[in-house]
């Protein structure tokens, strides 16, 4: 039914619909236009995206292990 939905010939008619109701000056501020909220609406989206991660509480560096010490876990390997 809808296999071939846009075939090149349909887009050229859409486009030159575009130009003929609002005219080729406004189309590139359009585009712009277009362009500059799709952006802010992927910040915003990113934005919430961040809130909505939990952070991991932030705590004092770990204990480090000493290099001169085996490990337990390689030392019972062996």
């Amino acid at each position: 039914m809808l296999r071939n939905a846009f075939e090149p010939w349909h887009l050229i008619l859409i486009i030159a619909v575009l130009v003929l109701l609002f005219g080729s000056k406004k189309l590139p501020d359009m585009a712009r236009g277009l362009g500059r909220s799709m952006r802010i609406l992927k910040s915003e989206a990113r934005a919430l995206q961040d809130d909505k991660r939990p952070e991991a509480p932030r705590t004092a560096e770990a204990p480090r292990q000493d290099a001169g010490t085996p490990r337990q876990e390689s030392a019972a390997r062996h």
